[in-house]
């Protein structure tokens, strides 16, 4: 049984559209948890009223995103899960996404699996998976290297984000769970799915599977709209900064092979120093 895990805090529009979402799939052979780390703005309520189907795990609001997976991970496996999925709440799932993710998975059990996303407001593709070369640090988008006529079925990548991420339970028996120690919110579902990788699981972005995105809404885009000293400081050092130092050191060391290791880390240093102000 597939479970799908839903980390929230606040924003209720984007919960309830994301749970609607799921209403319409062609495929139902899943269940939802949706883990509520303290929200204020009546999201419980909503919850309550609107989705009875779905299983709500609380937090106390410290939890950020990766201690609120695994907290839904647990809760998942402990109902007898065999497959998670982790989903963001600001997503809104194609009809048949379920349905060829799941289709995907009975082909390639051991595989770890994300999904092609669109811009909710241009129906764009904007993201279809990387893959990393370690030695120069230098990301390759399959989207724009790919031809057209590759962009298909599953491609093998490096990483994977957490937005919509299915997991086989042989994943989580080998290597646990997401790191929330070292990596609270950031790098967290690209450090897994690396980790996952490397102890011999193949990772594939699902391109026949499909969800909406609002890439305004994330955290990195909204903190550089109004840049200023404070907002830089908190990009480097902030639980929540897209160019967290010490969240990118972590990353590095538990997935860059050492010979490459003391470039990756300059570079990725001078990348983050800089590109707050780039982008």
């Amino acid at each position: 049984m597939l479970y799908i895990i839903i980390p929230v805090f606040n924003r209720k529009h984007f919960t309830r559209e994301c749970l609607i979402s799921l209403r319409k799939q062609t495929s139902q052979a899943f269940r939802t948890i949706v883990v509520d780390d303290g929200s204020t703005d009546g999201t419980d309520k909503m919850l309550a009223e609107e989705f009875p189907e779905v299983e709500v795990v609380t937090g106390d609001g410290n939890l950020f995103w990766t201690a609120g997976v695994n907290l839904g991970i647990r809760r998942a496996l402990a109902l007898g899960a065999t497959r998670v999925m982790t989903l963001n709440n600001d997503v809104v799932t194609a009809p048949s996404f379920v349905a060829e993710m799941l289709a995907a998975a009975d082909l390639n059990p051991q595989a770890v699996l994300g999904a092609l996303e669109l811009d909710a407001a241009t129906g764009q593709a904007i993201y279809g998976g990387e893959r990393l070369d370690f030695r120069t640090n230098t990301r390759h988008d399959l989207l724009l290297e790919l031809p057209a006529e590759q962009r298909r079925h599953l491609q093998p990548v490096t990483y994977l984000p957490g937005r919509g991420l299915l997991i086989p339970k042989a994943v989580t028996d080998k290597v646990g769970l997401f790191d929330e120690k070292r990596l609270p919110h950031y790098l967290a579902d690209f450090d897994y799915t690396s980790v996952a990788r490397r102890a011999g699981f193949p990772v594939f972005i699902n391109y026949e599977a499909q969800l909406s995105t609002y890439p305004e809404e994330s955290g990195q885009t909204l903190t550089r709209k109004h840049r200023s000293f404070k907002g830089y400081y908190q990009h480097l050092f902030g639980i929540r900064g897209g160019g967290n130092m010490l969240n990118f050191t972590h990353f590095a060391l538990k997935n860059c092979p050492p010979l490459y290791l003391p470039y990756f880390l300059l570079n990725g240093y001078a990348r983050r120093l800089v590109g707050y102000f780039l982008h």
